[in-house]
């Protein structure tokens, strides 16, 4: 990935602004950005339906012009005092496609004073893949963008997205609003579909769009899942296919009825489920993971500086989640170094992830600082467990809730455990209780001083966990309250303790 712009701003800090004219919405979305994590603070959106008309008049929609310029008229203001190198805007499939595309970009410029870029098919492709690798670094498979007028799918490369087309699939390409003839439009799908199959056929292919996000809320409704968030939300083949098949023979009515749907996407719903079940079918995919991250995060991604490409999404948001309570930076890899010896001979959970984990919860060792202390644990359990923060499965980010919980809270009960028990396993529920424990001995062994850690040890030798502290430092290091949080940390780790 290459950076030609890097976003200005001071000690990593900087602000954002997206505005996405797309097909069906028109959106502002305005970024926090601390080194790679990426936070949303403001969010507004317009469905405006640009592409509503375009397959009948090939212009965009009279109502939706007037709709989307005073969307970006209230936009504009909103950003007044902007510098323009934080600003991004865009257009996409509707506006590319339009006859009038071009006159109406020049009622923007006329209008709003805004100059969007309009994104070519590979382009629109290429960013919505960056926004997945913005949101989970190690994703792979293919990625598929379903617009109101269009689908993207592109290739993940751990190198950069490659080889994107567009394909008029989108719900307004393929006939919404009208209700949906579902073997009609499903051969006009293979149709398109069959002249790319082969050349993205993929086990495991990463969804982004406001339509399949909620297909996925609808999957955790009828499956009573209890985590309900959408990044990274994960589906089998059949689960994806049940539900996408449930949604796209669903009548307008019936959708209304149901809890957990957009209202807003009633018309366009069972298009969007008809052309995903078809895309499993024909690209034989075994797992659908949801991105909440799309087009808008991959061009912050691409617009930052290589060394903050380069790191991690989750360590970057924990540390940004607790620095945002101006408290120390420097106990965190202290911490972690002073973890790895014991840590480091245990059995992995999470596989070539461990590390990585371990890294994030020292990062979130001081997130409960300024609330209340009777209820430290359960309020950092559940700022973790929800989040906003990328790079996490739901597993992992259940496991980091626990060791949250843990680093405060002695119980072995964490807050919400059923939630819990439906994610995680026995074992990784075990380890988590543990690494919190081990948070816990280290900040209070060290006052939260990392130097002072650099001053004793811990390690597990065999069926003992040992710790000690250098010679002339025992006195200090190794009292009373250091010896109950080394007991209940060797309890959780099922290990014999040893002091001195």
């Amino acid at each position: 990935m290459k950076s030609e712009s890097p976003l200005p701003g001071a000690a990593g800090v900087r602000q954002a602004a997206v505005i996405d004219i797309g097909s069906n919405s028109v959106r502002l979305v305005i970024y926090r950005l601390e080194g790679r994590a990426i936070w949303t603070v403001f969010n507004e959106k317009a469905l405006a339906g640009l592409g509503r008309d375009l397959t009948v008049t090939g212009r965009l929609s009279p109502e939706g012009i007037e709709t989307a310029l005073t969307a970006l008229r209230r936009f504009r203001a909103a950003l007044s005092g902007w510098a323009a190198s934080e600003l991004f805007v865009v257009a996409t499939a509707a506006v590319r496609e339009a006859a009038d595309g071009a006159a109406f970009i020049a009622r923007i410029q006329a209008e709003a004073g805004l100059t969007p870029r309009i994104l070519s098919g590979a382009e629109e492709a290429r960013y919505a893949a960056l926004g997945v690798l913005a949101g989970q670094p190690d994703a792979a498979g293919v990625v598929g963008d379903l617009g109101g007028a269009s689908l993207e799918l592109v290739h993940l490369d751990p190198a950069a997205p490659r080889d994107g087309v567009t394909l008029p699939l989108g719900p307004f390409a393929l006939g919404a609003p009208r209700p949906l003839d579902v073997e009609r439009v499903r051969k006009r799908i293979v149709g398109h579909l069959d002249q790319a199959a082969l050349a993205f056929r993929t086990r495991e292919f990463h969804a982004v769009g406001g339509a399949w996000r909620n297909l996925a809320l609808l999957h955790m409704e009828m499956a009573d899942y209890p985590l309900r968030v959408a990044h990274q939300y994960e589906m089998s083949r059949s689960d994806a296919v049940d539900v996408a098949r449930f949604v796209a023979r669903q009548s307008k009515a019936s959708l209304e009825r149901m809890q957990g749907l957009s209202k807003k996407r009633f018309d366009t719903l069972p298009y969007s489920a008809l052309v995903l079940e078809t895309l499993i079918e024909r690209l034989g995919v075994e797992r659908v993971v949801i991105s909440a991250y799309g087009l808008r995060e991959g061009l912050l991604l691409e617009a930052m500086a290589p060394e903050d490409q380069g790191r991690d999404p989750l360590i970057e948001g924990c540390e940004a989640l607790t620095t945002v309570h101006g408290l120390s930076n420097t106990l965190a890899p202290g911490l972690e170094r002073w973890l790895a010896p014991a840590f480091g001979v245990l059995r992995p959970e999470f596989g070539h992830r461990e590390a990585t984990l371990t890294a994030a919860a020292c990062r979130l060792a001081d997130l409960g600082a300024r609330l209340h202390p009777d209820h430290r644990g359960e309020l950092a359990f559940e700022q973790v467990l929800r989040a906003p923060i990328a790079g996490m499965t739901h597993p992992e980010r259940a496991y980091l809730a626990c060791a949250a919980f843990a680093r405060h809270n002695p119980t072995p009960v964490t807050p919400e455990p059923g939630t819990i028990a439906r994610v995680l396993t026995v074992e990784r529920r075990q380890r988590a209780r543990a690494l919190g424990s081990a948070i816990r001995l280290g900040c209070d062994l060290s006052a939260r001083n990392a130097a002072l850690l650099e001053r004793s040890a811990l390690r597990i030798q065999g069926e003992v966990l040992s710790l000690s502290a250098e010679h002339g430092w025992s006195d200090m290091l190794l009292g009373e309250q250091t010896a109950k949080r080394a007991q209940t940390l060797a309890q959780a780790l099922r290990l014999k303790l040893q002091l001195g």
